[in-house]
């Protein structure tokens, strides 16, 4: 849990929040401050420089504001991803993998196209060559034996015999 600031925020939190308002803070005194020199001149110049200004107060509070809401939705979003897990975050499912489990579906991946590789195998020779059909079923014993060794997490070691290509 985070601590809470002076402010009412979460610590470490809001630093984007307070330059965005030093930055309207600086940019409506240079506002106040043309609109007092051109009150005082009475000069186009001085009117237009007004006007400049307050084009770019308005163009700053708009980049500010916007900022602003986005950082809320933004961070709505993220604490609703937080609370429900690895729930779904913007109707995409937010999973985390780590490698031990991407490695082992490698080799789940692998061991599955062995039996495949060997059913072919067995299909081929089956009739013909008794002795290449036995070998096969064997390589699709001990790699379908591996393969739930890996998946239910079991140290029992891999089974022991001839695998056939």
């Amino acid at each position: 849990m985070q601590s809470l600031g002076s402010t009412g925020r979460p610590a470490g939190r809001g630093i984007s929040m307070r330059m965005g308002s030093a930055g309207m803070a600086v940019m409506l005194v240079v506002f106040l401050v043309a609109v007092v020199f051109a009150a005082n001149e009475n000069d186009v110049v001085g009117w237009l420089v007004v006007i400049i200004s307050l084009g770019w107060l308005l163009v700053f509070s708009f980049v500010v504001f916007s900022l602003r809401s986005a950082a809320r939705r933004a961070a709505v979003k993220i604490n609703e991803a937080h609370r429900s897990g690895m729930g779904s975050a913007g109707g995409q499912d937010a999973r985390v993998f780590d490698e031990a489990t991407l490695v082992r579906d490698r080799k789940l991946d692998h061991s599955f196209k062995i039996v495949q590789v060997q059913v072919g195998v067995v299909r081929e020779y089956l009739g013909s060559d008794e002795a290449m059909v036995e070998r096969a079923l064997e390589t699709i014993e001990i790699t379908s034996h591996n393969a739930r060794s890996m998946m239910k997490g079991n140290d029992d070691g891999p089974v022991e015999g001839t695998v056939v290509d």
